[in-house]
């Protein structure tokens, strides 16, 4: 899968700490300039849905379990690599120092309708919820948030990144 970006956080200065690799999966959902994303009110962002990839699992087995929980989406079909994004960011638990953050994208289809998701508790806590928005929105409302709100999470970034990029290379 093609390398999109790789990202060092500022707060990192040393890449031969102890760190650790986290694998997740993230879905490109598109209907023309629409495309299907998880607010967090926490964070007041918008994020591609996915997440973690489970040991036992193929990154296709948890981008069609990750969309299916936290969108309700089903039917997901036609999927392919769009390419991967790493990140190294600083960790929060004494056991490592940095975490080796490698999010795999994939453009696919799903039904129109979508499901109840299944969000897990933090989710719920924390705002999320699937919605349909005009892609160049979510852009600016991003790169709204990152200049404005002091409470925007570290994946803001990436997620605003891996949009432009979407325009660019996939909405006519």
């Amino acid at each position: 899968m093609r390398l999109l970006k790789t990202t060092t956080h500022a707060d990192i200065t040393d890449l031969s700490a102890s760190q650790f690799t986290r694998k997740a999966s993230r879905a490109v959902v598109l209907k023309g300039e629409d495309i299907l994303l998880l607010y967090t009110k926490r964070y007041h962002d918008y994020s591609l849905p996915g997440g973690g990839i489970d040991a036992h699992e193929t990154n296709i087995c948890g981008l069609v379990r990750e969309l299916k929980e936290e969108t309700g989406a089903h039917n997901i079909n036609h999927i392919k690599a769009f390419g991967k994004y790493e990140e190294y960011r600083p960790w929060y638990k004494d056991d490592f120092d940095i975490v080796h953050m490698v999010s795999y994208c994939y453009t696919c289809t799903i039904d129109d309708e979508l499901l109840n998701p299944e969000l897990e508790s933090h989710e719920i806590a924390n705002g999320m919820h699937p919605t349909w928005i005009n892609i160049h929105e979510a852009i600016a409302h991003n790169e709204h948030t990152i200049a404005h709100s002091n409470k925007k999470g570290m994946s803001i970034e990436r997620e605003t990144f891996l949009l432009k990029l979407i325009v660019k290379e996939l909405v006519n």
